[in-house]
């Protein structure tokens, strides 16, 4: 565990140290100033396969429609015969985010919200096998989702242990394909940042989502900062609870979410999960392109 923090101790520094040199963090207080660094790094707009309401290659026919770079793909479950286990799957996908132009961002375990990796051996056989299936795929950030029956509970000291112990015995082999898994749950940046620590690997990192955060009062503006410094943010669900992005006065201000991630130079992928009342195309197209004025595509 010491030698973890080490780690991420190091990185930050380090990571910090460059921003600051290359002008990358942002300064006073109007949106131009947002706007005003060095390197042509910045952000992709992607969307959750099944945010689009797609669950197979055609989401990508969508996300071009939209105007999105790519989506993030989900592992599928029991039902589907876990389909991107799956080589023709894969194969099929690989060949719809070619043929559209779009990347695959990253790759999803939903199926964990009702198959929980703290307790149940599937899920520690599939977070095993996502390491296989990304590097497939050619993308490097795997996400089991941990919500509903998956939920974390710090208090639930046998359930953290077997989480940490599930995930650990996963990262040597994660950490020699170049694999991140990001976690994504209702945790807060502390308690994150405590079942990283004694997992003891930098390939496991947070996978940051404004809306849950905010559903559970969390300060995401210094969350982002916090985990940020410590090399901890990998990639972000984009939503605001019943919330159009951009055109309805939510709770998030993406402002805001800007200068928390210029100051701990954050520059990535952006996944929309948002709410969509008029339609798919025609609200995420919009919250899209709103959203491209405060992350553009090169910054």
């Amino acid at each position: 565990m010491k030698s973890s923090n080490n780690r991420i101790s190091r990185r930050s520094m380090l990571s910090r140290t460059a921003a600051i040199g290359s002008g990358l963090f942002a300064a006073g207080s109007d949106l131009s100033s947002l706007f005003a660094a060095g390197e042509s790094r910045g952000f992709k707009i992607g969307a959750c396969e099944w945010s689009l309401g797609k669950k197979d290659p055609s989401c990508f026919d969508l996300a071009k429609e939209i105007g999105l770079d790519g989506v993030q793909v989900d592992l599928g479950n029991p039902g589907d015969g876990v389909r991107m286990t799956k080589p023709e799957v894969r194969k099929a996908y690989l060949a719809a985010a070619k043929r559209n132009g779009l990347e695959i961002a990253s790759l999803a375990m939903a199926v964990m919200n009702g198959i929980p990796l703290k307790s149940d051996p599937r899920a520690a056989k599939w977070l095993d096998q996502s390491i296989d299936i990304c590097k497939a795929l050619g993308i490097t950030l795997t996400m089991p989702a941990l919500f509903h029956k998956g939920h974390l509970d710090m208090k639930k000291t046998k359930e953290i242990n077997h989480v940490v112990k599930v995930i650990k015995d996963v990262t040597p082999k994660a950490e020699k394909a170049g694999i991140t898994i990001a976690l994504e749950n209702y945790l807060s940046a502390k308690d994150n940042m405590k079942i990283i620590e004694r997992i003891g690997s930098p390939n496991v990192k947070v996978y940051y989502d404004v809306g849950n955060s905010t559903d559970k009062g969390y300060d995401i503006y210094s969350e982002i900062r916090e985990l940020g410094k410590n090399g901890l943010l990998c990639e972000f669900h984009l939503k605001d609870s019943r919330f159009v992005l951009c055109r309805d006065k939510g709770r998030v201000d993406f402002k805001e979410v800007r200068k928390a991630m210029d100051d701990v130079d954050y520059r990535g992928w952006l996944q929309l999960e948002s709410a969509h009342p008029k339609g798919v195309v025609a609200d995420y197209r919009f919250s899209c392109n709103e959203l491209r004025k405060i992350f553009p595509p090169k910054v």
